[in-house]
This record gives structure tokens, sequence and C-alpha cells, in this order.
């Protein structure tokens, strides 16, 4: 079994109780539409006899209404197995995108389309699957009863399934590669748009607003074309399908005549031979369903690129006391990082410096815990960071901090449970500005506007709510004033008194307030010393070519 039917075969599981219900029902509209034939042939014979018909038309009355009763039930059901579905998928990726970070495989803009249109498409597999069983299970239904009403009429319908299945297989196996390459490529579209927001005054300052739309709108011939191919498929099995039944139709009709003459069929029997052949290839007229079954398979194989492997989970075992020393062994992250061996002692601030793509930014995510290590270990007081809850105990502010809540108080208190928000703020000095908004903490984060510089402060006291054991600023100042850099430093002293810190910077005069430098280069370690020792060095001076200097 392929990857992608695993998934899906998981998706029907998880929603066994509503796919059971679906189930039922239509096999309640299977029975009726099985019963209903008969049912009209049985009301048709009496009428000719001349006999009580007023029990057979209410019979076959009765299975046409429950038959149509059970159907309007069933797409009931349908729709709400494919959004129960849907949002489990959905789930279920957003939570893998989550665990793998600003890392992860995908383009914002594809991970996007991954989230809205392939999880539509793969959610509706229980429904496709209950329409196609349903319409199997009628054409196998169809032959036995014309095998009990006659089975060279049987034989006559039999010559027409293979055809059929050959139409049904034809068209999966063409839709396919369509279908995939229309969500590829649509993909790709998305991917392409978002970066093009995000960058409009970019855009529009360098004025290639022409060519970047170009750019934007190169995979819509690809979508066009994958677009067409699958409409060419399913317009050739609806026609071919439009001449087989009829065609079946004509010779079933045939058949039932000559029986007729022979005497072995009444004229209510001709009829119901002719609905159950017409019943019987309703599996052939389902294009839709077909197509829908297919582009499930193809949303199936885009989701499962995300989904597998699965991610490592962070540890949950509990932290030992410690003060927070931090060692690193061997640590390799492929392209950043080459075997990296550090120790970080308790309660010092280590600064950590390079060139742009030295790897200091992977090193802060590294020791936060937000990066596990190709290979080699990070220790957090002697145990291994990926067993323990890194969350808990680290506390990490990047340079461009994303601020989620409704609320600036809920964007510091953001994923913290029982912190003082006020005291956070002060010590990352902006407590004065908060005070001045119109609703002070309760003012919606989206009606706050804030300079790079106080977005970075909010960040930064959102890692300091949670009182961590190790706090991690990748850049977390840079946007700060010399002046408000140094109050902010003395603030964490007093508000974290004998943290462990790991700040990435690019500023001599905050590498040379630190305990410790470690000055990377090319992803290795050059240097480990304080600054004034590593000063004398003209290339570790040209690290600060531009920024202010001790």
């Amino acid at each position: 079994m392929a990857n992608e039917d695993r998934l899906l075969l998981a998706a029907v599981r998880a929603q066994l109780r509503p796919v059971l219900l679906l189930v039922l029902t239509a096999l309640a509209a299977t029975g009726c539409a099985l019963l209903l034939p008969q049912a009209t042939a049985t009301a048709v014979d009496a009428a000719v006899a001349g006999g009580g018909v007023l029990g057979p038309v209410l019979w076959a009355l009765l299975l046409g209404a429950g038959g149509v009763a059970a159907q309007v039930l069933s797409g009931l059901l349908s729709a709400r197995t494919t959004a129960s579905t849907t949002a489990q998928l959905r789930s279920e990726l957003a939570e893998r995108l989550v665990r793998l970070g600003h890392r992860g495989p995908l383009p914002p803009g594809d991970a996007v389309s991954r989230l809205t249109g392939d999880c539509a498409g793969a959610g509706q597999i229980t429904a496709t699957v209950v329409d196609l069983g349903t319409a199997a299970l009628l054409a196998v239904g169809a032959v036995t009863a014309l095998f009990l009403l006659d089975w060279r009429i049987a034989l006559v319908y039999l010559v027409a399934v293979p055809f059929a299945a050959r139409l049904a297989r034809t068209h999966l196996r063409r839709t396919a590669a369509d279908l995939l390459a229309y969500q590829e490529a649509s993909g790709e579209l998305g991917a392409r748009l978002l970066d093009a927001v995000a960058g409009l005054r970019t855009i529009a300052a360098a004025g290639v607003a022409e060519q970047e739309a170009a750019r934007v709108l190169r995979p819509l011939d690809r979508l066009a074309a994958a677009g067409a191919g699958t409409w060419r498929t399913q317009a050739r099995l609806v026609w071919r399908a439009g001449l087989l039944v009829p065609l079946v139709q004509i010779a079933v009709l045939g058949a039932a005549g000559t029986g007729v003459l022979a005497g072995r069929l009444s004229l209510g029997e001709v009829l119901a031979a002719l609905g159950y052949a017409t019943t019987g290839l309703g599996i052939v007229r389902r294009p839709g369903a077909f197509t829908a079954l297919s582009r499930a398979r193809s949303c199936a194989v885009r989701l499962d690129e995300v989904r597998s492997p699965r991610p490592e989970r962070s540890g949950t075992r509990p932290a030992p006391e410690g003060p927070g020393e931090v060692r690193l062994r061997g640590v390799v992250v492929e392209g950043a990082l080459r075997g990296i061996d550090l120790l970080v002692p308790a309660g010092t601030i280590v600064a950590v410096v390079g060139r742009s793509g030295a790897g200091k930014s992977a090193l802060a995510e590294v020791v936060a815990g937000l990066l596990p290590p190709d290979r080699g270990e990070v220790l957090l007081d002697g145990v291994p960071l990926a067993e323990l809850d890194a969350a808990a105990l680290t506390g990490f502010a990047p340079a461009r901090p994303a601020l989620l809540g409704g609320t600036v108080a809920a964007a510091v208190s953001y994923g913290a449970a029982r912190v003082d928000v006020a005291d956070a703020c002060r010590a990352a000095q902006v407590h004065e500005l908060v005070t001045r908004l119109p609703g002070g903490y309760r003012t919606p984060l989206a009606e706050t506007p804030l300079s790079g510089g106080e977005a970075q402060r909010l960040g930064l006291a959102r890692a300091l709510a949670r009182r961590p054991r190790l706090l991690v600023l990748d850049d977390a100042t840079a946007g700060l004033d010399t002046v408000t850099e140094v109050r902010v430093e003395r603030a964490l002293t007093t508000a974290l008194p004998g943290r462990t810190r790991l700040v990435v910077t690019h500023r001599a005069g905050t590498a040379a307030r630190a305990d410790l430098v470690v000055w990377l280069d090319e992803g290795r370690v050059r240097a480990a010393a304080p600054h004034r020792e590593l000063w004398g060095d003209p290339a570790y001076r040209a690290v600060f070519t531009g920024d202010d200097q001790c």
C-alpha cells in the first residue's frame, strides 16, 4: 500500500462513527434502488392483469420515497464527514509545520496551499469512496437481479462490464498525473504570490512590478495545461459512457423482448430488466467521483511529503536542578555548523560574533532547542537537551519576533502561564511604551503601531516572561540604540540574576560587555576568549566594521 493510501485510510479511520453512519445510509439507498425496479414490475403486471394495484403501487412509492430520503441524508452526512476529515488533516498538518518551524521544507505560500487546497481535496476521500462503493454494489446487485429474472439477459449485460471497468481504470490513470501537476503548480503559484506580497514595497521601489508579475504568474501555463488535461480526460469518460449506457439498454431491451415472445418474461419484468441495466451502469456515469478520487490521492501525495518523516518531538523529562551550564559536543548542522565543541559556563554572558553566514543564528537555535543538530548533542546541566522540555527551560528572542495574541499582554505571555507581564516589560524597557497605549496592556495587538526596536523589546519581554534558566538572544537588541541596549542588559541582570545568557550580536560594545566571546567563522569556532584578548586580531576587528567599536 502506497504512503498516500495509508494516509487516507488513517483519515477515514479517525472518523469511524460518521463513516459508519454514512455507509449505513448509503446501503439503505442502495437497497431501495435495487428493490424499486422489481416493485415497479409487480405494479405494472398487476395493472395489466386488472388485479389490485393499490398495494404494489404503494410499495413502489414507499421505496422511491425511502431512496430519496436516504440519498438526502447521505448527502448531508457526506458533507459532514468531508468537513471533519478535512479539519483533522489540517490540524495534523498544521501541527507538523509548526513543529518543523521556519526551517520546514516548504515555502510559506506552498504550505498554505497544502493546508487549504490539498487538505480539502484529500478530505473528500470518504464520501467519494462510499459513493463509488455504492455504485459498485448497485452493479453487483443489478447483475444478480438480472440473473434471477433471466440468465440470458444477464449474459448480455455482462458483456458491457469489461468496457465499463476499462473506462474507469483509464480515467483514474490519466487524471492522476494531471491532478498532481495541477496541485504542484497551484502550490508554486501561491508561494510566489506570498513572496511578492511580502515584498511589495521593495518591488515598487525597484520599479520591477511587471517583471515580478511575470515571475509570479509563470506557473499559470503549467496550471492551465494540467487543468485542461483533466477536463479532456473527464470529457472522454462522459462521451464514452454516454455511448455505452444506451447501447447496453438497447441490447438488454432486445434480450428481454425475446423473453417476452418466448413467454419467459412479463411486460413488467421487461421494465425491471431495463431499470437494472440502467442502475448497474451508473458507476461509469460518475466522472466527478472518479476525478475526486484521483484528486484525493494526488493531494495525499503532497500531504505525505510534509508528514513523513515525523518530526522529532521535544523531550518531556523533568529538568534537574542546575545553574544553567551549556555544553555542545560535536554539533553539526548541515550547511551551517561544522563540529562545534563549546562550553558555556553557568551564569555567564556569552556573545556570539562572526560575519554574515558564519552560523550564528543556527548556533542560537541549537542552544535554544529549536533546531535539532544533525549530529552531536547539546547538554544543559549535564542532561541532553533533546530529552528535556526545552520550551520550559529556555527563553529565545529573535531579531524579528512574530508577535502572536489578541492583545499586547497576550503577546508577552504567549505560551506561558501565570507570568507577571508588567515585570517582563519593565526588564525589556518597554513598559512605559505600553502604558501610553489607549488600552495599556489590553490594547489589541493589531491596533498597536510598533517600530522595529519596540517589536524587539516586546519579543524580549515574551522570552523573559518564562523566567528561563537559559536566555538566548539572536540579535534581539539590534534595533535598539546603544544607551537603551545597555539599560536592557542591566535590567536583565536584575530580573534574571545568575542566568546564563547567549547573545548573538554584531556590535563590538555588546561583545565587550560579555564574559566570553565565541567567534564563529564558516561554521566553526575560530576562537573563544574575552573581547579584550581578541581585539588585537585585525580579522576579529573586521567582524565589526561599520558597527560601534570600543
